[in-house]
């Protein structure tokens, strides 16, 4: 690796960035919803770290201060997805080759890892099936969780996992939050009713599961 590049190849490594950016931006954006702002930072974030490993050039004190730098931008950052989380590595990853100018290492894994997360993301690799709901019940205090609703579970039910219990109210009431999988759909509202009837009619959700944020 050259140390010291031109101001052609600095120029070239910059746009190459730029583009490889643009590219991760899309590809992982493929059949996923991102915030525009998640976009653009997939699009700039290499050329920023490209520029900035240029700048450092081996000086160890320039390079120890820029790392205190990104360590700052950690904590004003909104934690995102794990696929989001994976991106930004992505994107990262491309910008210190382009800065170093292993521009035909950048290139081919920006191929690698496109045909990667397409074919993962077709495959739906790591999803869970369609058809798995996720449940959410309040109960009383004063009722105990544990196997309260398990043969109403077992009826309506192929699978079934507590998930999350929180407290709300004061303390007086618990949030469960399940993921369930209907034997039958069309049973949701019987299921829903016989519930209702074993938590004193408080509130009962049930819907999609939303991905999570990993931080």
């Amino acid at each position: 690796m050259q140390n010291d590049m031109s101001l052609g190849m600095s120029l070239l490594g910059i746009f190459l960035a730029v583009v490889l950016g643009i590219g991760t931006a899309l590809v992982f954006s493929f059949r996923t919803r991102h915030t525009a702002s998640m976009s653009l930072t997939l699009a700039i974030m290499p050329a920023a770290i490209a520029l900035v490993i240029m700048l450092v050039n081996g000086n160890i004190g320039a390079g120890v201060a820029v790392a205190g730098a990104f360590a700052l931008v950690r904590f004003r950052s909104v934690p995102g997805t794990a696929r989001e989380i994976a991106a930004i590595f992505v994107a990262m990853s491309l910008g210190l080759a382009c800065g170093m100018g292993s521009f035909v290492l950048a290139l081919l894994f920006f191929v690698i890892m496109s045909i990667l997360v397409v074919a993962l993301t077709l495959l739906e690799f790591g999803e869970k099936p369609a058809r798995v709901r996720q449940l959410r019940i309040t109960i009383p205090e004063s009722l105990d969780y544990d196997e309260l609703f398990d043969d109403l579970f077992d009826k309506y039910t192929v699978y079934h996992e507590l998930v999350r219990v929180k407290t709300t109210n004061m303390g007086t009431l618990y949030e469960l939050w399940f993921e369930i999988l209907m034997i039958d759909e069309r049973q949701t509202k019987r299921f829903i009713d016989e519930l209702r009837c074993r938590n004193g009619n408080l509130s009962i959700q049930i819907g999609r599961v939303v991905e999570k944020n990993t931080l």
